[in-house]
């Protein structure tokens, strides 16, 4: 079990493959083996790996104490090269965030398997409108929580500025259909637009590796 950084007190290293329906299970299965060897580098924290439920994703949401530590696992090239499987598949977005927003209805956030609905929100945006894209974020995450059945919504920034993800928590789907009918949230208007690009998957978690 994982607890979201709301304070950024580890960093936050997300990757989102995209995959073929039938490759899915292979690529978890692929992550799976890789993320053990990973666990014993220093410096991680976690690995929590997501599958999305229309079979098209796979994110693993990952912890590292550090940058420095982040950097030295990058450049490990023994590691990397035991992640050659994993190149076989569509190359993965990874950046390195922090929590600029984060509401919840349960305290402090945590990911565990079988227990929510996830969804990640894509954000993709030209670097100087990121800071404009957290202030809409900030403006509207309200409305959203309003929801019963919407358990946290966390959003992170990248560092190098082009990406936000807002990594949200619920306990079922017809809440989430009913978000996208809300001024602000829906196809006919969307309060990030004009700023950002949104791409979003619903998924479950289907492992989490904590350090040992």
């Amino acid at each position: 079990m994982a607890t979201i950084a709301t304070k950024n007190e580890v960093i936050t290293v997300i990757i989102i493959f995209s995959v073929k329906p039938e490759q899915q299970q292979e690529l978890i299965d692929a992550i799976a083996e890789f993320v053990e060897i990973v666990k014993q580098q220093p410096g991680f924290v976690s690995a929590n790996i997501h599958k999305s439920i229309d079979g098209l994703k796979v994110a693993n949401y990952a912890q590292w104490q550090n940058q420095a530590d982040y950097n030295s696992f990058i450049n490990n090239t023994e590691l990397q090269a035991k992640a050659a499987k994993l190149r076989e598949f569509n190359p993965p977005d990874i950046h390195i965030y922090e929590v600029v927003i984060s509401e919840s209805k349960q305290g402090i956030p945590k990911i565990r398997q079988g227990q929510y609905i996830t969804h990640f929100a894509e954000f993709r945006m030209p670097l100087e409108n990121q800071p404009r894209m957290i202030e809409l974020a900030k403006e509207n995450v309200g409305k959203a929580m309003e929801l019963p059945s919407l358990i946290s919504a966390n959003f992170h920034r990248s560092l190098d500025g082009t990406r936000v993800i807002n990594y949200g928590q619920w306990l079922d789907r017809e809440s989430i259909e009913n978000l996208k009918k809300q001024p602000g949230f829906g196809k006919d208007f969307e309060y990030w637009e004009g700023i950002a690009e949104n791409e979003h998957h619903l998924y479950e978690v289907v492992l989490t590796v904590p350090n040992d």
